[in-house]
Protein backbone atom coordinates (compact mmCIF):
# COMPACT_ATOMS: atom_id res chain seq x y z
CA UNK A 1 0.00 0.00 0.00
CA UNK A 2 0.82 3.63 -0.75
CA UNK A 3 -0.83 6.62 0.84
CA UNK A 4 0.59 9.90 -0.88
CA UNK A 5 -0.62 13.46 -0.34
CA UNK A 6 -1.07 16.63 -3.06
CA UNK A 7 -1.89 20.21 -1.92
CA UNK A 8 -2.87 23.50 -4.41
CA UNK A 9 -3.42 27.13 -3.01
CA UNK A 10 -6.75 27.70 -0.84
CA UNK A 11 -5.16 29.83 1.63
CA UNK A 12 -5.34 33.66 -0.40
CA UNK A 13 -8.33 33.96 1.47
CA UNK A 14 -9.04 37.74 2.40
CA UNK A 15 -11.91 39.51 4.16
CA UNK A 16 -13.68 40.46 0.35
CA UNK A 17 -13.99 36.56 0.02
CA UNK A 18 -15.83 35.91 3.24
CA UNK A 19 -11.99 34.60 4.59
CA UNK A 20 -10.88 35.11 8.31
CA UNK A 21 -7.63 36.51 7.05
CA UNK A 22 -6.98 40.71 6.90
CA UNK A 23 -6.54 42.50 3.42
CA UNK A 24 -3.79 41.09 1.51
CA UNK A 25 -0.83 43.26 1.30
CA UNK A 26 0.30 45.23 -2.31
CA UNK A 27 3.39 43.56 -2.04
CA UNK A 28 4.12 40.17 -4.46
CA UNK A 29 5.76 38.20 -1.82
CA UNK A 30 3.64 39.43 0.82
CA UNK A 31 0.48 38.06 -0.82
CA UNK A 32 1.62 35.13 -1.80
CA UNK A 33 2.52 34.65 1.81
CA UNK A 34 -0.43 36.04 3.05
CA UNK A 35 -3.19 33.12 3.96
CA UNK A 36 -0.13 31.04 5.60
CA UNK A 37 1.44 33.85 8.00
CA UNK A 38 -2.18 35.57 9.08
CA UNK A 39 -5.32 33.05 8.42
CA UNK A 40 -6.89 30.91 11.21
CA UNK A 41 -7.91 28.15 9.58
CA UNK A 42 -5.55 26.81 6.63
CA UNK A 43 -5.91 23.88 3.80
CA UNK A 44 -3.60 21.78 2.32
CA UNK A 45 -5.71 20.22 -0.01
CA UNK A 46 -5.49 16.58 -1.39
CA UNK A 47 -5.86 14.53 1.72
CA UNK A 48 -4.13 11.27 2.10
CA UNK A 49 -4.66 9.09 -1.05
CA UNK A 50 -4.17 5.16 -0.71
CA UNK A 51 -3.34 2.79 -3.29
CA UNK A 52 -3.80 -0.98 -2.71
CA UNK A 53 -0.26 -1.55 -5.21
CA UNK A 54 -1.24 -5.63 -5.39
CA UNK A 55 -4.84 -4.53 -7.08
CA UNK A 56 -3.91 -0.45 -8.69
CA UNK A 57 -6.69 0.40 -6.88
CA UNK A 58 -6.49 3.95 -5.86
CA UNK A 59 -8.49 5.92 -2.82
CA UNK A 60 -8.72 9.36 -3.79
CA UNK A 61 -9.65 12.07 -1.06
CA UNK A 62 -12.49 14.35 -2.07
CA UNK A 63 -12.54 18.13 -2.24
CA UNK A 64 -13.20 18.74 1.08
CA UNK A 65 -10.78 16.38 2.82
CA UNK A 66 -7.12 17.95 2.73
CA UNK A 67 -3.41 17.24 4.27
CA UNK A 68 -5.24 19.20 7.50
CA UNK A 69 -7.45 16.53 7.85
CA UNK A 70 -4.86 13.61 8.31
CA UNK A 71 -4.99 12.40 11.88
CA UNK A 72 -9.00 12.23 11.67
CA UNK A 73 -7.84 8.98 10.25
CA UNK A 74 -6.88 7.77 13.76
CA UNK A 75 -10.44 7.66 14.97
CA UNK A 76 -10.24 4.05 13.73
CA UNK A 77 -8.16 2.98 16.30
CA UNK A 78 -10.65 4.01 18.86
CA UNK A 79 -13.82 1.80 17.79
CA UNK A 80 -16.22 1.07 14.85
CA UNK A 81 -16.84 4.33 12.73
CA UNK A 82 -16.91 5.98 9.23
CA UNK A 83 -14.85 8.82 7.65
CA UNK A 84 -16.37 11.24 5.59
CA UNK A 85 -14.47 12.29 2.36
CA UNK A 86 -16.26 15.29 0.36
CA UNK A 87 -18.82 15.18 -2.00
CA UNK A 88 -20.06 14.49 -5.22
CA UNK A 89 -18.55 13.82 -7.66
CA UNK A 90 -17.03 10.92 -5.70
CA UNK A 91 -18.73 9.38 -2.44
CA UNK A 92 -15.26 7.98 -0.88
CA UNK A 93 -16.24 6.05 2.38
CA UNK A 94 -13.61 4.79 5.08
CA UNK A 95 -15.11 2.50 7.75
CA UNK A 96 -14.08 0.39 10.25
CA UNK A 97 -15.23 -3.23 10.12
CA UNK A 98 -14.21 -5.30 13.04
CA UNK A 99 -10.29 -5.44 12.88
CA UNK A 100 -10.46 -4.27 9.51
CA UNK A 101 -10.53 -0.61 7.59
CA UNK A 102 -12.68 -0.42 4.65
CA UNK A 103 -12.19 2.35 2.32
CA UNK A 104 -15.14 2.08 -1.00
CA UNK A 105 -13.61 4.02 -3.69
CA UNK A 106 -17.10 5.57 -4.72
CA UNK A 107 -19.99 4.14 -3.05
CA UNK A 108 -22.33 5.43 -5.53
CA UNK A 109 -20.65 3.31 -8.23
CA UNK A 110 -21.95 0.12 -8.69
CA UNK A 111 -18.51 -1.88 -9.05
CA UNK A 112 -17.93 -0.31 -5.78
CA UNK A 113 -14.05 -0.25 -5.85
CA UNK A 114 -12.71 -1.64 -2.32
CA UNK A 115 -9.39 -1.47 -0.52
CA UNK A 116 -9.41 -3.36 2.73
CA UNK A 117 -6.56 -3.67 5.64
CA UNK A 118 -6.32 -4.21 8.96
CA UNK A 119 -6.31 -1.69 11.80
CA UNK A 120 -1.84 -2.31 12.27
CA UNK A 121 -1.87 -1.72 8.92
CA UNK A 122 -3.37 1.42 8.84
CA UNK A 123 -1.43 2.17 11.91
CA UNK A 124 1.81 1.71 10.57
CA UNK A 125 0.65 3.68 7.28
CA UNK A 126 -0.04 6.90 9.21
CA UNK A 127 3.14 6.55 10.65
CA UNK A 128 4.89 6.56 7.88
CA UNK A 129 3.15 9.07 6.00
CA UNK A 130 3.55 11.24 9.36
CA UNK A 131 6.79 10.80 9.02
CA UNK A 132 6.98 11.84 5.13
CA UNK A 133 5.11 14.89 6.28
CA UNK A 134 7.74 16.16 9.02
CA UNK A 135 10.43 15.27 6.48
CA UNK A 136 8.79 17.93 3.80
CA UNK A 137 8.47 20.07 6.92
CA UNK A 138 12.19 20.27 7.67
CA UNK A 139 13.02 20.66 4.04
CA UNK A 140 10.74 23.57 3.15
CA UNK A 141 12.04 24.58 6.48
CA UNK A 142 15.03 24.93 5.11
CA UNK A 143 14.76 25.96 1.60
CA UNK A 144 12.48 28.74 3.96
CA UNK A 145 15.40 29.41 6.61
CA UNK A 146 17.64 29.46 2.59
CA UNK A 147 15.46 31.86 0.58
CA UNK A 148 13.02 33.65 2.80
CA UNK A 149 15.22 34.53 5.88
CA UNK A 150 12.84 37.41 7.39
CA UNK A 151 9.80 34.70 7.19
CA UNK A 152 12.01 31.53 8.14
CA UNK A 153 10.02 30.67 12.02
CA UNK A 154 6.58 32.33 11.16
CA UNK A 155 6.17 30.45 7.99
CA UNK A 156 7.53 26.98 9.28
CA UNK A 157 5.57 27.50 12.29
CA UNK A 158 2.10 27.99 9.81
CA UNK A 159 3.21 24.57 7.48
CA UNK A 160 3.73 22.84 10.39
CA UNK A 161 0.06 23.78 11.70
CA UNK A 162 -1.53 23.11 8.37
CA UNK A 163 0.22 19.93 8.55
CA UNK A 164 -0.76 19.27 11.72
CA UNK A 165 2.47 18.12 13.03
CA UNK A 166 3.96 19.76 16.56
CA UNK A 167 5.68 22.57 16.81
CA UNK A 168 8.54 20.52 17.71
CA UNK A 169 8.16 19.25 14.63
CA UNK A 170 10.06 22.59 13.27
CA UNK A 171 13.47 22.57 12.69
CA UNK A 172 15.04 25.29 14.45
CA UNK A 173 16.47 27.58 13.48
CA UNK A 174 20.30 27.02 11.98
CA UNK A 175 23.28 28.10 10.29
CA UNK A 176 24.81 27.13 6.75
CA UNK A 177 26.20 23.53 7.06
CA UNK A 178 29.61 23.62 5.52
CA UNK A 179 28.94 21.49 2.40
CA UNK A 180 30.95 18.41 1.52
Amino acid sequence: MQVRGSSSSWNDVGPDQGGDCPPLPADPLGGFLHGLLTCDNLWASGGLRVTDTSSGVSFVPGCCDGLEDWRDWHQFFDGDSALWFGHDPRSSVAERVGDAIRLTVDAEQSDNRVIELSVTELHHLLADAEGDLAGFLALAAAWVSKHLPDHSAPLSTALARVLDLPESAVPPKSQDSPSR
